[in-house]
């Protein structure tokens, strides 16, 4: 029934393949053997993916490779059809189930704002701007925690708080687009950015 859905059975496996395994690329030959289809009609399925977006392709060692856009405005309710384990759009809310506190109680954060994927309608490149002192691994740690319930790889950023104020007071480039497009201030313990959206 998911076939007549999605057009063909060959893109059901391969969007199968791709949001089961975010982060991983394949190349074609690779994918034929996986899935268990013909080269001619992965092919097409994989040119069709491309036009819409859900896939990006890369060439590496003289194979061209494709791996799932986690940057695709759907990404997230398509992983909820089509990935082996719940991800955040498939899990019941409670209401109090939420990554901020991951990220809002790591030592040594001061600010931390939320815009690219985190946020409806940003435009920013990067997902997270985590300003402060936070010991290394504890933020790698509290960043995959987020990436695990999001269901997607982030793309962080990290600046010592005098750097972020003075960048803040120069109307850096980095900071401007991050502050003028779609975001969420999750920790501001000094309201440096009061009045931001």
């Amino acid at each position: 029934m998911i076939d007549a859905l999605f057009g063909s059975k060959t893109r059901v496996k391969l969007l199968h393949l791709f949001l089961n395994n975010p982060g991983k690329s394949f190349y074609v030959r690779e994918i034929t053997r996986l899935i268990d289809e013909q080269i001619n009609s992965v092919r097409r399925e994989l040119s069709n993916m491309m036009t819409v977006g859900i896939i990006t392709s890369d060439t590496s060692e003289n194979r061209l490779y494709y791996e799932v856009n986690q940057r695709y405005e759907h990404y997230v309710p398509m992983r909820a059809i089509f990935a082996d384990q719940p991800t955040k759009a498939t899990r019941v809310s409670s209401g109090s189930e939420d990554w901020q506190p991951i990220i809002a109680t790591i030592p040594g954060v001061r600010i931390v704002i939320a815009a690219g994927v985190l946020v409806t309608g940003s435009a920013s490149k990067v997902d997270l701007l985590v300003v402060g002192t936070p010991a290394v691994s504890k933020l790698k740690s509290a960043v995959k925690s987020v990436e695990r319930f999001e269901g997607r790889e982030l793309t962080y950023s990290t600046l010592s708080y005098d750097e972020f104020y003075y960048r803040l007071s120069v109307r850096d480039k980095f900071i401007t687009e991050i502050l003028n497009s779609s975001h969420r201030i999750v920790v501001d313990t000094d309201n440096v950015l009061k009045g931001q959206k």
